[in-house]
């Protein structure tokens, strides 16, 4: 049985945390640059440009991409074969995202309680999601998830006889009520299938797609036909980057799916700025 420390754990974590604000991934900053040309306005695409300068300048003066820095989301897979020590991982994996934070002085946006609205000023809990799977394997996938965004997500119980036309109706309709509040461009995680929790979570792991199509090979063919026509409508909406009009409103449409109860089509939208901060890492 393979043995993996709390403290490896912890310092995996806070690593990631400084340089997920800071670097996007190759495939979300390869999507934000490359909107740029495929912009057909004026304003649309000198918004584009200064977006790519502004990356430009975190890097180099190694400062967060944005103010927002997000509240964290893991999901983690384990190994079955695998035995964490040393005590909790679950807080060891809290005590890397307070580690991250406060040592890589990012904004602190969690507070303890949704009413009383206290900050815990280490930017902990994360929302932390556990999969066991076979063999030896322990991988993090981390995303740092503005609220901007994320307020304008939407959750359809819809009826099995609305079918596909339902799930597009349903998306567009959450894009459109996004407008401008996620950001835009955007990227469009959209859950389907499940349950009302199950869904949401899928609409949350489609944005670690990024903006690049994962292998189709398992993937029924609705699923990669439908994400293409969503895109495709929704940069014929008003909308345009910062929510100034153009041409670029999405940068990708990432639909995850699971079985369902044959009374249920769960569908739900997650929507996430142009700052796709994710992160993905083996220990």
């Amino acid at each position: 049985m393979r043995e993996i420390s709390c403290r490896t754990v912890a310092e995996t974590v806070a690593e990631m945390c400084k340089s997920v604000n800071k670097v996007l991934s190759p495939d979300v900053e390869e999507a934000v640059r490359g909107a740029a040309e495929r912009e057909k306005t004026a304003l649309g695409k000198h918004i584009l440009r200064e977006i790519g300068r502004n990356l430009d300048a975190a890097r180099e003066m190694d400062l967060p991409i944005c103010q927002d820095t997000g509240m964290v989301i893991l999901f983690v897979e384990i190994g079955q074969e695998v035995h964490v020590t040393g005590g909790s991982l679950t807080d060891a994996l809290n005590e890397g995202v307070r580690r991250g934070y406060t040592e890589g002085y990012l904004r602190k946006s969690v507070v303890s309680d949704p009413v009383e609205r206290v900050n815990t000023n280490d930017n902990t809990p994360a929302v932390i999601y556990y999969e066991i799977v076979p063999g030896e394997g322990f991988s993090i996938s981390l995303m740092a998830k503005g609220a901007g965004s994320e307020n304008k997500s939407r959750l359809f119980m819809l009826k099995p006889s609305d079918g596909i036309e339902g799930i597009r109706n349903a998306v567009l309709t959450a894009v459109r009520e996004a407008g401008a509040d996620s950001c835009p461009p955007m990227f469009v995680g959209v859950g389907v299938g499940g349950t009302f929790e199950k869904c949401a979570i899928l609409a949350k792991k489609a944005l670690f797609a990024g903006a690049h199509p994962a292998e189709e090979e398992n993937r029924p063919a609705w699923i990669p036909s439908l994400e293409k026509e969503l895109l495709d409508e929704i940069n014929t909406l008003p909308i345009g980057p910062a929510g100034l009009g153009g041409s670029v409103t999405a940068l990708s449409v990432r639909i995850e799916a699971a079985p369902t109860h044959i009374a249920s089509l769960p569908v739900a939208v997650n929507t996430c700025c142009h700052v796709n901060r994710h992160i993905r890492q083996e220990l």
